[in-house]
């Protein structure tokens, strides 16, 4: 029996729950993807949105009538008569679960969800060396690039689908009134048929499952300490890892990580110590001077050369190498395009401002810079 008359009950408030935390999720996910430093945000976002989507695989089994996988009405001919008698029928009758044109965007939300859930998580691990798959990393970094491309052009394969089904609702609303933009906040539909039947198994695990979520998103954006971001990769104490490239180096400026520069970069460095930036380095110079003897020029550039771009798998590390093609590399990591590129839209004044001073000073944007780590989570750029 109905509750209301001319309208039957279809979604129950926890299918109304889960269908909010997928939409709101994945919109939220697509907007902090677009700053590095909300990378952390992203994945919290994205989780919930990739829990969700397997709730709701299982409520198309187990839940009530009208979310059910055996209710979607997933025939051709159907959909096609669908549009037909929506353009030929503004009054037409319309059914109390999905109709055709619903029910196949039910699977492509499945569907791409979880490609893009997936895709997700094996680029945090392989890409970024973090998260549960961070061990993916060493052995699959090569395929960071495809991995990105398949994520990126799935969620805005996706957002499309979103457009034209938020479309299709409004149209609904505004031009045949049938109410459809309140059906998934009241649970009501202007339609004909049996009211959904709750149960308090169903409510009482859509709940259970809520709090678990809920408990990994807050979990998650902590941002470092646990299991789902934490990074594989541990702090350099390069004082300890090379004392003479410490404390030789160290003396002009902050050790910079080996790792932003190809070997053939930190041969050049050593080839031209004459005009190191500005400054010259020579075994000759005078005590107090810029001397560094040459057998600690070699003890240092072959710390480099052993820890440089070519040997790392961090993504850093990765994308500069690929930048540079099957070139020479260069001097500094400044005139190196993928610098240029991930910088491209920091404003040139940010450079020459007082705390920054040149734009190889990384040290001020990346916290943790001089101990090798490159966070997205601790970018901050000075205003």
């Amino acid at each position: 029996m109905n509750r209301r008359e001319d309208q039957v009950f279809v979604w129950p408030v926890y299918t109304r729950i889960i269908h909010w935390l997928i939409a709101f999720s994945f919109t939220l996910a697509f907007i902090f993807s677009i700053e590095e430093n909300l990378l952390n945000l992203h994945v919290a976002v994205g989780i919930i949105f990739g829990l969700m989507l397997v709730y709701r695989i299982i409520w198309g089994f187990v839940g009530p009538q009208y979310a059910r996988f055996s209710t979607l009405k997933l025939s051709l001919a159907k959909l096609k008569f669908y549009f037909v008698e929506k353009v030929q029928n503004r009054w037409r009758e319309i059914p109390a679960g999905h109709n055709p044109a619903s029910s196949w965007y039910t699977l492509i939300v499945l569907s791409g969800g979880s490609v893009i859930s997936i895709t997700g998580l094996l680029l945090y691990g392989i890409q970024e060396g973090k998260g549960y798959l961070g061990f993916l990393n060493h052995d699959y970094y090569m395929y960071m690039d495809t991995l990105f491309n398949f994520h990126i052009y799935s969620a805005y394969i996706l957002l499309i689908w979103v457009i034209i089904h938020i479309s299709g609702v409004l149209l609904e609303q505004f031009y045949h009134k049938t109410n459809m933009v309140f059906a998934m906040v009241t649970g009501y539909k202007k339609a004909k048929g049996e009211d959904s039947k709750t149960g308090k198994y169903k409510s009482g695990l859509t709940y259970v499952f809520l709090i678990i979520s809920a408990l990994v998103f807050f979990v998650s954006t902590d941002g470092r300490n646990n299991p789902f971001v934490a990074t594989i990769y541990k702090q350099h104490d390069y004082k300890h890892e090379s004392f003479t490239y410490y404390t030789e180096c160290g003396a002009c400026h902050k050790p910079y990580p080996p790792f932003i520069l190809p070997q053939s970069s930190w041969e050049r460095i050593r080839g031209d110590l004459k005009n190191h930036f500005g400054e010259e380095i020579s075994p000759t110079m005078k005590k107090g001077e810029n001397r560094i003897s040459l057998n600690d020029q070699t003890v240092i550039f072959n710390y480099l050369k052993k820890h440089s771009a070519d040997k790392n798998t961090k993504e850093v590390s990765v994308k500069v190498m690929k930048s540079l093609g099957g070139a020479r590399g260069r001097k500094s990591i400044t005139k190196i395009r993928y610098w240029k590129d991930t910088h491209a839209d920091i404003p040139q004044h940010v450079f020459k401002s007082k705390k920054v001073k040149r734009k190889a000073n990384c040290f001020v944007c990346h916290k943790n810079f001089e101990k090798g780590m490159l966070e997205d989570i601790d970018i901050k750029i000075p205003k």
